[in-house]
């Protein structure tokens, strides 16, 4: 039995990108279930946000407000977020219509997009400061409330949807799942000990909660790739620009991060990234392809935690 969850465990990421992509697969090539696919499809995004707010709720019952304050690697990760999202902006404005300018595109949403609530979950996991990265994902969601619409509309003009209009739509996707569980955490906090106590040595159980949100990720990701298919060569070419991105990232919050705690922290921090929020950004305001980035970008951080935890657990047997 030992054995069976500790394989579950070093298998888990990738099991649960096999089963959301499966699950996607049957209900799409399902004659009797087809019909019902935005339904389905509307019960994965929504369940996935469900998911997300209790992965917060556990990380914030486990840290004060006292906690979330800012380090020095914050203000440089963020720079060099928004940085990069501002030069491939620029380029993608400049750039002529074609697979060229959806390669541009892809890369500064993969930017900008906020941290994953998960992040702190694997964080913890790896041994790197939670708070730092629930502090982390309250400042990436705000900097990207607020400089998505005043950089993409440069993009993709848009004649209808004005600044303000365009902050509350994403605030109203982001800050519910992000505001609420926090606030939640707090009361319980401040008002019954007893449950925050039995909630505080439950949280770290909460990393097999991931597993079901993985799972409707991928199926997330799979629909935005069946629903928006680019065509081998600009399919090729998001594959690579998902990749390199994910990868630049995780190197990047490496080596902004000081010391072993904060770069794993940092790592985590900027390479995590919420790809609902990513698929939702590309489909509703860019080129609806741009979302497949989102999918496969999901795929990538997932393999490359999975390596990380598993050298993580398997490090002690080798030495």
């Amino acid at each position: 039995m030992h054995k069976a969850v500790r394989i579950f465990k070093d298998w888990m990421l990738p099991i649960a990108i096999v089963l959301g992509i499966s699950l996607y697969l049957f209900y799409h090539f399902t004659p009797v279930l087809k019909p019902y696919g935005a339904v389905l499809h509307k019960a994965a995004s929504e369940g996935q946000r469900l998911i997300i707010a209790l992965l917060l709720f556990f990380q914030f019952v486990q840290i004060s407000p006292h906690d979330l304050r800012p380090h020095k690697w914050h203000f440089g990760a963020l720079l060099f977020q928004i940085l990069g999202f501002i030069l491939f902006a620029g380029l993608s404005a400049l750039a002529p219509q074609g697979a060229g300018r959806i390669l541009l595109e892809c890369a500064m949403i993969c930017l900008i997009c906020p941290t994953a609530a998960a992040a702190g979950v694997i964080t913890k996991k790896l041994d790197g400061d939670l708070a730092a990265t629930v502090t982390y994902i309250v400042l990436a969601n705000v900097a990207a409330t607020f400089l998505i619409p005043m950089v993409i509309p440069m993009v993709r003009p848009s004649a209808d949807l004005r600044f303000w209009a365009y902050v509350l739509r994403i605030a109203g996707k982001v800050f519910p799942v992000l505001i609420l569980p926090g606030l939640l955490a707090w009361l319980i906090r401040y008002t019954t000990h007893k449950l925050q106590r039995k909630l505080m040595r439950f949280a770290p159980n909460s990393f097999y909660i991931w597993f079901f949100g993985l799972t409707l990720a991928m199926v997330l990701a799979s629909h935005a790739l069946f629903s928006n298919y680019p065509g081998t060569l600009a399919l090729a070419g998001i594959i690579f620009v998902s990749m390199a991105t994910c990868a630049l990232q995780f190197f990047a919050g490496r080596r902004i991060g000081k010391g072993r705690m904060d770069s794993i922290t940092a790592g985590q921090a900027i390479g995590q990234k919420n790809t609902g929020f990513l698929i939702w950004l590309g489909y509703n305001y860019l080129t609806p392809v741009t979302s497949v980035a989102g999918g496969l970008y999901a795929i990538w951080q997932n393999l490359f935690n999975s390596w990380e935890l598993y050298e993580h657990e398997h490090k002690d047997g080798r030495s």
